[in-house]
C-alpha cells in the first residue's frame, strides 16, 4: 500500500478507491471519532496501516456516498460492507424493524448495526455489542473509559436515562445519574460517536 501524507492528496494504489470496503467504513467510523480522541485515533490507523490523509478521503466519499441524489436507506453501508452477516427483525415498541449487522475488525466485540423500518428507511446506525460477547461491568463514573461501551451499556447500567440531542448527526448523548468513584450520585452526561462511548459533557 502506498503511503502519502496529512497534507497530500492521496493518489495512486492505496487510495480510498483502491481500499478494502470494510476498511473504508472504519476510516468513517474514526474520521467522527478523532475530534475527541486523536491518539487513539492515530494507534488504530496504524493498525490499519493507512493515513490520515486515506482517512479524510474515504469520510469524503462517504459524504458523498450519502447526498447522491440516488442515495437512501441500506444500500450505501451494502456497498462498503457487502452482505450484512445477519438480518433479523426487531420489534421496538410499536414499531417493526430488520436489523442488519456487520462485524468491525478494529473493535471484535462488537457489530455495526443499521436499523431498517418501512421501505428501507434508515431509523438508526451504531455499534452495538456483539451477541455473545461480554459486555464491560459499569458500576460507577470510573467505570466510562472512551470505546470500551455502547449506548444500550450505559443507558441499562445507569438507568433511568435520558436521551439528548447530540451535537452531529453521528453523536448521542445520555443524560443520567451514576455512583461517582466514592459511591455519591453524580448528573452526568455521557457522548457517544456511531454508538461508541467517546466522553463525558456534563
Amino acid at each position: 500500500m502506498s503511503r502519502t501524507t496529512d497534507n497530500d492528496p492521496p493518489t495512486g494504489p492505496g487510495t480510498p478507491s483502491d481500499l478494502p470496503g470494510p476498511v473504508a467504513f472504519q476510516l468513517v467510523l474514526l474520521r467522527r471519532m478523532a475530534d475527541h480522541h486523536p491518539g487513539m485515533v492515530e494507534d488504530a490507523l496504524r493498525e490499519l496501516d493507512v493515513s490520515r490523509a486515506e482517512m479524510r478521503e474515504a469520510n469524503r466519499r462517504w459524504q458523498a456516498r450519502m447526498h447522491a441524489p440516488r442515495a437512501g436507506g441500506v444500500q450505501p453501508y451494502r456497498a462498503l460492507l457487502g452482505a450484512p452477516q445477519t438480518v433479523a427483525a426487531r420489534r421496538i415498541g410499536d414499531l417493526t424493524c430488520e436489523a442488519l449487522t456487520w462485524p468491525v475488525p478494529l473493535w471484535p466485540d462488537l457489530r455495526f448495526e443499521v436499523l431498517t423500518a418501512a421501505r428501507g428507511t434508515v431509523w438508526n446506525a451504531w455499534l452495538v455489542r456483539a451477541p455473545g460477547a461480554p459486555s464491560p461491568e459499569l458500576r460507577t463514573t470510573a467505570d466510562l473509559a472512551p470505546w470500551s461501551c455502547t449506548v444500550d451499556e450505559v443507558a441499562r447500567a445507569f438507568a433511568p436515562a435520558r436521551p439528548m440531542e447530540g451535537s452531529a448527526p453521528t453523536r448521542w448523548r445520555l443524560a443520567c445519574t451514576a455512583p461517582g468513584p466514592d459511591g455519591a450520585p453524580q448528573h452526568i452526561v455521557t457522548e457517544f460517536t456511531w454508538g461508541l462511548y467517546q466522553r463525558r459533557v456534563d
